[in-house]
């Protein structure tokens, strides 16, 4: 079935699309985003992520830094993101004031509110990574916030460090959930996460397209290569360092840097498919000579890896696989296995 396009949104079509245009003042902290005559509408999977770098942001108080972070979210506001990711626990990060984690909660709780009342007049998601309690638990976590403010759902960070737990925190359920949103699945994990597998593997199972990793570092080829080996685009948000996106091939989106160093917005095509070349090489042409520029096929030779992408909103990546009999990276190596499986099995039976 063919997704419609949201019409919600429009794009820019001028300067405003210009690598830095915050870094050199043509937004204000305070200004609406820019309202260009000429448009383009969207493809029907394609999504604006933006994500936060606290990278050389300090200040004396949680309140001081989460003004910091909102002044920040509001320069993003010229892509009109669909979803923004902040940093782990970015409002006691970087900041003098010391707090107990009763204060972190309260915090916390306020600032929920505050995100809430911002993700509803912005009419965008929110990844915001905060401090929560449950029956007198309380968790490094990740609350997704919908677009009408309302919450979503909550991620607890699995994998704490001994010192998160010696100051009082408890770990999160081994089994990560996943969120439908209106653009495609969202999973979560949160920097000492990268250092297992498990949660990464499991929303990959549930079938998660997207993976946001708030973190205090930026995590670099350990990220990349998540993103590869789950064939899910990935993006980050970080309280030093580089946040970045990846994209299902492991291919490096936007980042931030030395020149936009706080923030980054960038489109992600949810409507592609990741293949083992061989043998569906065999069918490229034939797409090509029907698709012509409606579809991109990106090859990685000495891998043997192909992503298949729609760049129209005519043209539906599942279509194309059906018509010419084309598996999916997963479906490919699925199918192998059970044919593995059954194919030993027949060789006990033939022994027994």
């Amino acid at each position: 079935m063919k997704n419609n396009p949201q019409s919600r949104r429009k794009f820019l079509k001028t300067a405003a699309l210009t690598s830095g245009i915050s870094s050199i003042g043509v937004m204000s902290v305070n200004s609406q985003p820019l309202q260009p005559e000429e448009v383009n509408e969207r493809l029907p999977r394609e999504v604006w992520v933006a994500g936060i770098s606290q990278e050389n942001l300090s200040a004396e108080t949680a309140e001081d830094m989460v003004d910091r972070i909102f002044q920040i979210m509001e320069q993003t506001l010229v892509y009109q993101p669909d979803i923004i990711c902040l940093p782990e626990v970015f409002h006691t990060s970087n900041v003098k004031k010391k707090y107990n984690i009763n204060e972190k909660v309260a915090i916390s709780n306020d600032i929920l509110v505050k995100m809430a009342a911002f993700a509803k007049k912005h009419h965008c998601y929110l990844v915001v990574a905060v401090n929560t309690t449950e029956n007198g638990q309380t968790f490094n976590s990740a609350v997704l916030l919908g677009r009408d403010g309302s919450a979503v759902g909550e991620y607890r960070k699995i994998h704490l460090t001994e010192n998160e737990i010696g100051n009082g925190l408890t770990p999160g359920p081994l089994d990560p959930p996943v969120f439908q949103t209106d653009f495609g699945k969202v999973g979560i994990q949160i920097c000492f996460d990268i250092m297992w597998d498990d949660g990464w593997k499991k929303l990959k199972d549930q079938g998660a397209e997207i993976v946001f990793w708030p973190s205090a570092y930026g995590g670099g080829q350990s990220l990349q290569l998540k993103a590869l080996q789950h064939r899910y685009v990935l993006a980050t948000s970080t309280r030093k360092g580089s946040s970045k996106i990846w994209d299902i091939s492991g291919k490096e989106v936007v980042n931030t840097g030395f020149w936009e160093n706080n923030w980054y917005c960038a489109p992600v095509n949810f409507e592609k498919a990741f293949l083992h070349t061989w043998p569906f090489v065999q069918h490229f042409d034939k797409i090509k000579s029907k698709y012509g520029r409606k579809v991109r096929i990106t090859n990685y030779h000495e891998e043997e890896w192909s992503v298949i992408e729609s760049l129209s909103p005519d043209v539906v990546i599942a279509d194309i696989l059906k018509e010419f009999n084309l598996k999916t990276y997963d479906q490919h190596r699925n199918d192998s296995e059970a044919a593995q499986i059954k194919a030993r099995d027949s060789q006990v039976l033939k022994k027994s």
